[in-house]
């Protein structure tokens, strides 16, 4: 097979370097098109025109530098192959831009004809073989996850028969059992459940592995969740005589994040500690601030376990690993609590990281966004370095008809919140993150560029889609109220991001006042 590129584009701001190139092109012994461009702007559009063969390509530019250059090539192109052309004096910056992804690079002073084609046909090939061997990791990762989905769901059926069954019996229901009868019964259902988590790891490590983990962020108070998640272990570590303290910091601000994930996160962290944590010993959680990353709460679960050994710790959060030094007792699981945990963590943007040493115990800490409505509103309520001249807040009221509710309630406004998300502009609308944890009536608020005159057109479109979702009428009632946002509007030449933050704080005190009200309704309702 040709693995001589027909087609190369040229991105050189030098002439003497450009023409340099050109002839060492012409002297080869294939033919080759060039079109050759100065500035990374033309060679984006000439990517976009006509994707070439290859990209030989200069990383500094009048209206680029360095590594930056390569990235937003290989973002507009990812399967087309570079050769960087370098200087003397930035040979290290093309080493650096190999490591990333560039198939090779060439030093201009260096080169001649031969070198030239001959790195030209390598990149093409490298790529090549990269995209055959990308395809056929997605093949195989996919017939793995279907694999490892199909066994786990088929998994399920018999175990939830066992469990049901054992749980009969245990009750009573089929008549009275001799003590260690019951003995037996338990040790069963304890096995029924360990079973029940372990395809549940499984079923969640392969949607994470496919892409297919979610997570649905709130603006939520981290504490509550860690005092749900300790009371929740609360009784596991009483069984074995440890205490669980906690450490927060009340001025802590409110986080992004999917309350149900988290507390999966807690959990899964917190079972591990009081695992391996001898009786006696002490688990502790803590959560605070960092001067150095002031828009991340930091959360951390401390133990006076056994610890963990440099070599573990560079392998506890992969995929089925488990510590060969762990005690057999300890190990109730597949080895994928860390993995998911690290995945989930990931979709929030944030980072988990573990400090141990071998019997001074060990620390694993994860961090989550802080919720900033400000930052979040910057991009779509300000426009050429202004802010835009006025806003609206739409809300939009999902009350279930029936108590409890019908069908699965979460796949429900997840699908609402998801069908509101498309009826909005990206560029000027932002559908907020949902308020607290998620409850029976479910409000969600979007700040939208546009005045109240012209709203309709906006609530009319949502009222539209969200209708059109199927046995959504039979399941809620749905409201929609806009409101105008309301602040003084600062002068001329005011500090962008001061305006920007007071807009921010006036929406925050109107969903607040609007949950505030619903929540009282709610209250005396009951």
């Amino acid at each position: 097979m040709d693995q001589q590129p027909k087609h190369v584009l040229l991105v050189e701001d030098n002439p003497g370097d450009a023409d340099l190139v050109r002839m060492r092109l012409v002297d080869g012994k294939a033919p080759v098109q060039v079109d050759c461009v100065a500035r990374l702007a033309d060679a984006l559009d000439a990517l976009d025109r006509e994707p070439p063969s290859l990209v030989l390509l200069d990383l500094n530019l009048p209206d680029s530098r360095g590594a930056e250059t390569f990235r937003k090539v290989r973002e507009k192109a990812p399967n087309v192959p570079v050769v960087v052309l370098s200087g003397q004096d930035d040979e290290g910056l093309a080493m650096k831009a190999v490591h990333q992804g560039v198939q090779d690079y060439l030093v201009k002073s260096e080169i001649s004809s031969r070198r030239l084609e001959q790195a030209m046909r390598y990149a093409v090939e490298r790529q090549s073989l990269l995209r055959s061997l990308d395809m056929a990791r997605k093949q195989q990762i996919e017939f793995k996850n279907q694999f490892l989905s199909h066994v786990s769901h088929e998994l399920r059926t018999p175990l939830t028969c066992i469990h049901q069954y054992v749980t009969l019996l245990l009750d009573g229901l089929a008549g009275p059992l001799a003590p260690d009868q019951a003995d037996h019964l338990k040790t069963v259902l304890k096995s029924v459940n360990q079973l029940h988590a372990m395809i549940r790891d499984l079923l969640e490590a392969t949607r994470a592995d496919s892409g297919k983990l979610r997570v649905e962020p709130r603006c939520i108070s981290l504490g509550k969740l860690i005092e749900q998640a300790v009371a929740m272990m609360a009784p596991t570590a009483q069984s074995k005589q440890i205490g669980i303290e906690i450490g927060f910091d009340q001025r802590i601000p409110l986080v992004n994040a999917d309350p149900d994930r988290i507390i999966e996160v807690l959990i899964n962290l917190l079972d591990n500690a009081i695992k391996f944590t001898p009786a006696d010993g002490a688990v502790t959680v803590r959560a605070c601030m960092q001067d150095t990353d002031p828009d991340m709460v930091y959360v951390s679960v401390c133990d006076t376990g056994r610890g963990i050994s440099a070599e573990a710790r560079n392998l506890i959060f992969e995929r089925l690993y488990q510590d060969p030094d762990s005690v057999d007792n300890n190990r109730s699981g597949l080895g994928l609590g860390l993995f998911i945990c690290r995945e989930l963590i990931r979709l929030h943007q944030g980072n988990i990281t573990v400090a141990s040493e071998p019997g001074h115990g060990s620390t694993f800490t994860f961090s989550l966004p802080v919720y900033s409505l400000a930052k979040l509103l910057a991009p779509v309520i300000t426009y050429q370095g202004s802010l835009r001249p006025s806003f609206v807040l739409v809300q939009v009221n999902l009350k279930p008809l029936s108590n409890p509710p019908l069908g699965n309630w979460k796949e429900t406004w997840q699908e609402a919140l998801e069908t509101l998300r498309r009826c909005v502009y990206l560029d000027k609308d932002l559908v907020l993150p949902p308020m607290g944890s998620s409850g029976p009536v479910e409000t969600f608020f979007v700040v939208a560029s546009t005045d109240m005159e012209r709203s309709g057109i906006m609530t009319t479109r949502i009222r539209e889609q969200l209708e059109r979702i199927v046995d959504l009428k039979n399941k809620a009632a749905l409201t929609i109220i806009t409101k105008p946002v309301e602040f003084l509007r600062a002068p001329d030449g005011a500090n962008l991001q001061a305006q920007v933050e007071h807009v921010a704080n006036r929406v925050t005190e109107m969903v607040k006042k609007t949950l505030g009200k619903e929540q009282g309704c709610a209250a005396k309702a009951k």
